[in-house]
Order: structure tokens, then C-alpha cells, then sequence
């Protein structure tokens, strides 16, 4: 039972996805000698393929009947990205109270912002796509005052030192200049706290509107502000082909 397979996952995270208990309380219950894998008595560290064993607690079966749910949600401005707020602010859970499954947020977008948002009950796809070594692409569209120079512009793409460290390079296109502001696109490639306001605020810009507009192979599109829908078939294929 030891051997780890593409399809074999370890035994305290499988009952924690079932919804048993957390993983620091399953290891106690197989500790414990409560759980048993095709009838015998399970181990700490023993994975089991969820398709082919069985898997009992105090002799009754585990299993799974969480269905993977992946959502993009056009998130508004004024919701702060969380399923809970002690502070009594809008958190984007009230916006997706109906999918059928607890789903959580994949990253931030700060209060401020709105647009693209993925949120799903998938925890190593979720992590996957935060995890800093895949450079997943984040596209935001950016409206700021005053106008911007092709040196500030080089500045944005060639990185710039915040709290001490340099960000990573990103690409920057002007969309659009008009009056005293201009329309930027600014595509990401790591995830730092509030970074293009930051980035902005270094340089002597005040962002008056900022939407993100892409995620990998993910667009915001014609979703409306406060809406969802689901990420399947093809689309959410070329999602996990892309980290």
C-alpha cells in the first residue's frame, strides 16, 4: 500500500477530501488503527487508489461523493475576496451561495478591483496554479492618471524594487491615452499583495479603474459584473494542460 502511483494518493488526504475529518485528524484515526484498507488495518503514510480499494472507517466505507467544481466569477468592486469577513463586508461567497459545493477562491483581487476571479473545491489544482514556479499569466486591464511615458513603461516591464525585492518582468501595452490618463494592459506573471497598485503608486500613478481580464487561457469576456458561470469540457482541459 506504500507505493505511490498516478492514481494512488495518501490516505489521511483522501479522507480529508471525503470530508471525514481534517488530515492532522485522520492520521489519529488511522493511528488509532480505526481505518482499514481492503480489509486490513491502514498505516500512517499508506496511500490507496480511491477507484480500486476499499476504504472503511469503524467499518463503514468511505467515500467520495465531492464532485470537482472549477467557477469564474466577473467579481465586483467592493467585495473582498474571502468566504467570510469579521469586519461585516461583502465577501464573494454570497455571490456563489447556489453552486451546489463549497468552492474557495484560487488567489486574491483586492477590494478595490474587480473582474476575474477563479474559485474552485479542488485544493491541488488550486495550489498548483498559486504556486510561484508555474508563472501563471494574469492579464489586467488598467485605467491611470496621468498619462504614461515610455519610461515608466520600461520601468513596469523590466521590474521594480517593492518592499525590497525586484518583481518579475512583465509586459506592459498602452491601449489607450486620452485627456490627462491612459489605458494600460499589464500581464503578470507572479502574485503579489495589491502588486500593480503598488507598482502604480511607485511611480506616481493613481489607478482609477483596474479589471483583470484573463487567467491562463481563462477570459472574463461578456460576464457581467456579479456573475458566474462554470469552467468544463475543452475550456477546463486546456486549464489543467496549461499549468
Amino acid at each position: 500500500m506504500n507505493h505511490l502511483s498516478d492514481d494512488r494518493i495518501r490516505l489521511q488526504k483522501y479522507m480529508s477530501e471525503c470530508g471525514v475529518a481534517s488530515r492532522r485528524k485522520s492520521e489519529e484515526l488511522i493511528a488509532k488503527g480505526a481505518v482499514k484498507v481492503n480489509g486490513v488495518v491502514a498505516k500512517i503514510g499508506d496511500s490507496v487508489d480511491p477507484k480500486r480499494d476499499i476504504i472503511t472507517l469503524n467499518g463503514k466505507k468511505i467515500e467520495n461523493k465531492t464532485v470537482a467544481k472549477y467557477i469564474m466569477l466577473h467579481k465586483p468592486r467592493g467585495f473582498v475576496t474571502t468566504m467570510s469577513d469579521e469586519l461585516g463586508r461583502r465577501c464573494v461567497a454570497s455571490l456563489v451561495e447556489d453552486v451546489g459545493e463549497r468552492v474557495y477562491p484560487i488567489g486574491r483581487l483586492d477590494r478595490n478591483s474587480e473582474g476575474l476571479l477563479l474559485l474552485t473545491n479542488d485544493g491541488e489544482f488550486a495550489n498548483a496554479v498559486m504556486h510561484p514556479s508555474k508563472h501563471v499569466a494574469k492579464v489586467y486591464r488598467v485605467t491611470i492618471r496621468p498619462d504614461i511615458s515610455d519610461e515608466q513603461i520600461a520601468a513596469m516591464s523590466d521590474g521594480m524594487m517593492i518592499d525590497g525585492r525586484m518583481t518579475a518582468p512583465a509586459q506592459v501595452t498602452v491601449l489607450e491615452k486620452r485627456d490627462d490618463r491612459a489605458v494600460i494592459e499589464i500581464v503578470l506573471f507572479e502574485g503579489r499583495n495589491r502588486q500593480i497598485r503598488r507598482m502604480c503608486q511607485e511611480l506616481g500613478y493613481k489607478v482609477v479603474e483596474l479589471t483583470r481580464i484573463r487567467i491562463m487561457n481563462i477570459e472574463l469576456g461578456g460576464l457581467k459584473c456579479g456573475e458566474y458561470r462554470l469552467v468544463e469540457g475543452a475550456e477546463k482541459k486546456k486549464l489543467y494542460e496549461s499549468l
